[in-house]
């Protein structure tokens, strides 16, 4: 870019890493922003599951600034959102759909989508679902940012109409999360929030290996797990770590595992924020196999591909060393020379540029219309105000986690 931006984003939440891997995404992203020389404000939604739990409330590089509804936010934020050279909104933000359209059809820059859930978002579009996102609101955003890379951009292209869709992957800060010399404690462990869908492989690629072997050391670190879970016995059990004790967790494993959602799976090229933090950390990984790990990271050399439990334990038992420090250091050279925070500043400055280019071409395409309305939603029939389609039902959330005012757990990039 030829000179910086004030740049706008409303995300889930930046304040709080608990139950969520958008805070970490949009910590590094504002940090490597701001070292550019960009100016971010990024907007929160005051919820109470994240309230009681802010690990970070003013992370470095942005102004952050909390809001209590749609019409607080409008009130307030109106004349930022106006004239940002770049606005950007994120997947599962409260009442998604309506900030999306106010917005669109408010601010003067760029406007983009974020999504930090991709395979979620579009199973949920199938379903009917609108929270945050609706098929008419897609063609509106000049930019559909993606966790998701490979075919999926073009389908969200050509079926749903969006201008242009790109991936923009969860990216790691090599200041947080480095190699870190630790004693020892476990043989392989795990940090991830619980999902219904990852706690079958889990207990087939750790928790089935840790019974067979009862020498090893395992352990498992997110919230949420279910009370009835049986664990073994030499399995640790931690429920949060805040992000600036990942790196000394990752220094105490031999092996740490990562796993995917089975909808990221089904799609493909859809890396979680846990995958970069542990090459960062230069901790060897082994993984479950989804299609386009493999143009990530180079099988067996760096990443480590389990099936079952006998693949776990064979990695475990029978690595030496000398191959167990080569696959960590490995990854971590590939974190370093393509996932970092400056790499993603540099593909969102060029996709600008691609936007720019796009827009001088025909100008008469502005997320398919002229920005109807500078004066915000006041004008907007009811139904479009609300973000209302036929048969659902105002203020739902997808997913209610059962803590806090009905606060959902964003799916795709739970931690």
């Amino acid at each position: 870019m030829s000179e910086p931006l004030d740049i706008v984003i409303l995300g889930l939440s930046v304040t709080s890493s608990w139950g969520n891997g958008h805070a970490t995404t949009y910590r590094s992203l504002i940090r490597a922003l701001a070292e550019r020389g960009h100016r971010v404000l990024f907007l929160e939604r005051d919820a109470p599951w994240y309230a009681g739990n802010r690990d970070q409330p003013h992370p470095a590089g942005a102004r952050t600034e909390l809001y209590e509804s749609m019409d607080d936010l409008m009130a307030r934020f109106e004349r930022e959102v106006t004239s940002a050279g770049l606005v950007i909104v994120g997947s599962f933000v409260p009442e998604g759909q309506r900030v999306g359209e106010w917005v669109t059809s408010l601010a003067r820059g760029v406007t983009a989508f974020y999504d930090i859930d991709t395979p979620i978002t579009l199973a949920g579009l199938a379903a009917g679902e609108r929270d945050y996102i609706s098929p008419e609101l897609i063609p509106r955003y000049e930019l559909y940012l993606s966790f998701t890379g490979g075919p999926t951009l073009r389908m969200i292209e050509s079926q749903y109409g969006s201008p242009m869709a790109r991936p923009l992957y969860c990216s790691v800060d090599p200041e947080l999360y480095r190699p870190v010399e630790r004693t020892c404690r476990w043989d392989l462990g795990y940090l991830g929030t619980y999902s219904d869908d990852r706690q079958p492989p889990l207990n087939d690629l750790m928790l089935d290996a840790a019974r067979q072997w009862p020498e090893g050391r395992f352990a498992v670190v997110g919230p949420m797990y279910p009370p009835e879970i049986r664990w073994p016995a030499n399995v640790d059990r931690e429920i949060h770590l805040a992000p600036r004790e990942h790196a000394d967790f990752y220094g105490a494993q031999r092996f740490t595992l990562n796993i995917t959602r089975e909808a990221m799976k089904q799609r493909g090229y859809s890396p979680s924020v846990r995958l970069f933090e542990a090459g960062a950390c230069g901790v060897p990984i082994v993984s479950d196999w989804w299609e386009g790990l493999d143009s990530l990271f180079e099988v067996d050399r760096e990443v480590l591909i389990s099936s079952s439990a006998d693949d776990t334990l064979r990695f475990l038992r029978e690595c030496p060393d000398s191959k167990r420090r080569a696959i960590g250091d490995a990854a971590r050279r590939r974190i370093l020379t393509e996932h970092t925070p400056q790499h993603r500043v540099a593909q969102l400055e060029s996709y600008l540029r691609e936007v720019h280019d796009h827009v001088s071409a025909h100008p008469a395409r502005r997320n398919g219309c002229e920005r109807q309305m500078a004066g915000g939603l006041g004008s907007w029939p009811a139904s479009q105000r609300t973000g209302e389609t036929a048969g659902e039902t105002p203020g739902r959330t997808t997913r209610d986690t059962g803590v806090g005012s009905g606060l959902h757990q964003p799916a795709g990039a739970s931690s």
